[in-house]
């Protein structure tokens, strides 16, 4: 990873609640993870793959190509991401006999029991500052390519390369966005190339970094998809409430500027550090919990963003495990998920006893709280603290409505409507979205204007 830079609620519909809140393990394929090995205490590989296999993790991009995690990972139907390096470039480029090499060494022998699916060359190449390595990049991307072609697997697997957010001139407003144009001629032939092969763009967005170069609690709150009071794009005036899916947009306008808006575009790398030096700002266990566990959401409700609605993006988490070996600020050694142990360094709901079952269950009684998994969730109702203000509540109302929750019910005519207060119906909203979320407590955060309670709080029936 490189660095560029209305009080109480109406009636609650539980058994819609419990219905949205059935999200299977096995049905996340957008969830993946970034499995780096710049570190000398990672478990062995095996090890790895039980644990992934534990998890709705279903993707996993390696940096290099790694012959035993390939093999640890055969018959898991996990999807494979291998890489070739920023040194491996220029002979890919001139020598078609080394890509067949390369493609012989690191993918014919494992393919397909191990579910190989896409090869990225080259990391964040373009924003290097190397003109020369910048100039071979789609040369070698098409020899690899081509290796793949003779050996009938250019339809099964993809090529592509990974790019930082610096490959955009502009990404302020969304749709706004626009690639560097000293990039052009090279930008232009690699989305050619991608387009020409059903491959992904694959791009590295941070919010962790925006937040650092504007650390307000305003853009903390953004970053972390957490209420705020948005940001409206003039071009669309669309009011966008939290970092990942401007960023996205923003990806989205830049391709579609070049006339490549049918390109998929995949979240190479996101995360956010747990830990770093004391000069760092924003990395926290409650930062990183945050941000991890509601990107999760986020991409379960299949909402999408605006400009992209109703799909979720392949979006590969930074990172599995701590890289203690790494160099630069102590937060390049902070963004692991699990430790060496194969334990949590925090939850964020990925672990499959974690999960909602995928089986229907019968409906729930909506006079108790929706409790599809029998392990240690949160029991209860979200709901505002006392004392909040109107503006903090009508935020929280906002923001749950604009993350996949249906809100018809809090309308007028809806079964929920009354009592019209504003109390009530964010109070509504947001504890449908605590429990369509995965009822963890992050879930029923709300900058940190919520609580939970025990007490049923509807009215009526």
């Amino acid at each position: 990873m490189a660095r560029s830079p209305h009080l109480l609620p109406p009636t609650l519909l539980f058994s819609s609640v419990f219905l949205l809140a059935l999200f299977s393990a096995k049905s996340e394929p957008f969830i993946g993870v970034n499995y780096g090995e710049v570190a000398d205490n990672l478990p062995p590989p095996s090890a790895t793959a039980k644990l992934l296999q534990s998890t709705s993790i279903e993707k996993v991009r390696l940096y290099g190509a790694d012959p035993a995690i390939i093999k640890a990972l055969a018959n898991t139907g996990i999807g494979i991401v291998v890489g070739a390096s920023n040194g491996d470039i220029p002979a890919l480029a001139n020598d078609p006999n080394f890509a067949k090499q390369w493609i012989d060494t690191n993918v014919i022998p494992y393919y397909p029991a191990s579910n190989i699916i896409l090869i990225t060359v080259g990391n964040e190449v373009m924003s290097s500052g190397d003109q020369g390595l910048v100039s071979q990049l789609v040369p070698a991307m098409q020899s690899v390519q081509n290796a793949l072609n003779a050996a009938s697997l250019g339809g099964k697997i993809k090529v592509s390369t990974v790019h930082s957010m610096a490959v955009l001139k502009q990404s302020d407003s969304p749709s706004t966005g626009s690639f560097d144009p000293a990039f052009a001629g090279t930008m232009k032939d690699l989305l050619g190339f991608l387009e020409s092969n059903g491959s992904p763009f694959t791009i590295n967005p941070y919010p962790f970094f925006a937040y650092q170069s504007d650390p307000r609690p305003e853009t903390l709150a953004f970053c972390l998809f957490q209420p705020n009071s948005g940001r409206v794009d003039s071009g669309t005036n669309i009011k966008y409430t939290n970092m990942f899916d401007a960023q996205v947009d923003a990806i989205y306008s830049a391709l579609n500027s070049m006339g490549h808006k049918g390109v998929e575009i995949v979240i190479a790398e996101t995360g956010w550090p747990y830990k770093g030096d004391s000069n760092e700002v924003g990395p926290s266990i409650e930062n990183a919990r945050a941000y991890n566990g509601n990107l999760i959401a986020h991409l379960r409700s299949m909402v999408g963003t605006p400009l992209m609605p109703g799909k979720s993006v392949d979006t590969y988490l930074f990172a599995l495990y701590d890289e203690d070996l790494k160099p630069g600020p102590g937060s390049e050694r902070g963004f692991g998920l699990y430790k060496p142990d194969l334990t949590t360094t925090y939850d964020v709901g990925l672990s499959k006893s974690s999960q909602s079952p995928s089986k229907t269950p019968s409906t729930p009684n909506p006079s108790t709280p929706a409790n599809p998994s029998p392990t240690a969730k949160p029991s209860g109702w979200c709901v505002p603290k006392g004392g909040i203000s109107d503006a903090q509540l009508q935020a929280n109302l906002d923001y749950a409505c604009s993350h996949g929750i249906d809100c018809k019910s809090i309308q007028p005519g809806g079964a929920c409507f009354e009592p019209n207060t504003l109390a009530s119906h964010a109070a509504y909203a947001m504890n449908l979205l605590y429990q369509t979320a995965g009822r963890n407590p992050w879930n029923c955060d709300f900058s940190q204007s919520a609580t939970l309670t025990s007490t049923n709080p509807s009215e009526s029936t």
